[in-house]
């Protein structure tokens, strides 16, 4: 059965990639993007099966009509991709206080806020999917990206409260972190100008890494997320690449050890009267 998706963030990348492998299944699309010209050719072949708004989601008044019209004019929408990201590379003594505000507006603040305006409609038509891009980098972190990772691992924050409280009402939610996947997003990221003090300093990664050491395919990650749309009872959270499941499952193995040495001082700080849970 044909689907009614939400997406951001369509003009590139995952957004665009998914926009296009839906309207060729037949599926209609609500895309929205700060230029909606970059989808003339894709409404010129699909007409009324895509729904296309510019959208700025740093702006939440703005987004709060798109979805708005969106719901009011599609009358339903069974899947939101919340997509719209990017990066910055830079110490964090580095960052501009200009780029930190607007990656945490763009990538965390955007993000909540679309899961904060769809809900009432989800709600009110017997649920619905949020798909929400996040990161492996949302588990783990790389010296000189900390203002992506503080962004990412924010938004895992929030949906590990909200997709208990959202389920109750049959919306699903799920957590898509991917991997290095070969797409713009790096060379598009913003770097910061470097500062003396961190000449030759060899943890800090400013450039990313070649497209062809990145094992992850756009193509492939965005087949994967309708095929995660498509599931009867889909995941809280999903990886995608073998270097998303290797490299966060050892981050996760060495993080419970750590919390496992801990146990004898936290044990300390109790009250003499409470009985911790078994």
């Amino acid at each position: 059965m044909a689907k009614t998706w939400f997406i951001t963030g369509t003009s590139s990348g995952f957004g665009r990639n998914v926009t296009e492998l839906l309207l060729g299944r037949g599926d209609r699309v609500a895309a929205t993007l700060r230029r909606p010209s970059r989808l003339d050719d894709l409404a010129h072949q699909y007409g009324d099966q895509l729904w296309v708004r510019a959208l700025d989601v740093t702006d939440t008044p703005q987004l709060r009509r798109v979805v708005d019209d969106a719901f009011t004019e599609l009358g339903r929408i069974d899947v939101v991709l919340s997509n719209v990201g990017y990066g910055v590379f830079g110490a964090a003594e580095e960052l501009t206080d200009e780029h930190i505000d607007h990656m945490i507006a763009t990538n965390l603040t955007g993000s909540i806020q679309l899961a904060r305006a769809v809900v009432p409609y989800l709600r009110a038509q017997g649920g619905g999917h949020i798909l929400q891009v996040s990161s492996m980098g949302g588990h783990i972190a790389y010296p000189g990206f900390s203002i992506y990772h503080t962004v990412k691992w924010g938004i895992e924050g929030f949906y590990e409260a909200f997709a208990p409280e959202v389920e109750p009402f049959n919306i699903n939610t799920t957590l898509v972190e991917p991997g290095m996947i070969r797409t713009p997003f790096f060379a598009a990221a913003v770097r910061e100008p470097q500062h003396p003090a961190y000449d030759g300093n060899p943890d800090i990664n400013r450039e990313g890494i070649p497209l062809e050491n990145m094992p992850g395919s756009q193509a492939k990650v965005s087949t994967a997320l309708i095929a995660l749309a498509d599931q009867e009872n889909p995941p809280r959270r999903q990886l995608l690449g073998s270097d998303a499941y290797s490299l966060v499952r050892k981050a996760l193995l060495v993080r419970l050890a750590a919390v496992e040495a801990q146990r004898e001082m936290a044990m300390t700080t109790d009250h003499g009267d409470f009985a911790p849970a078994s």
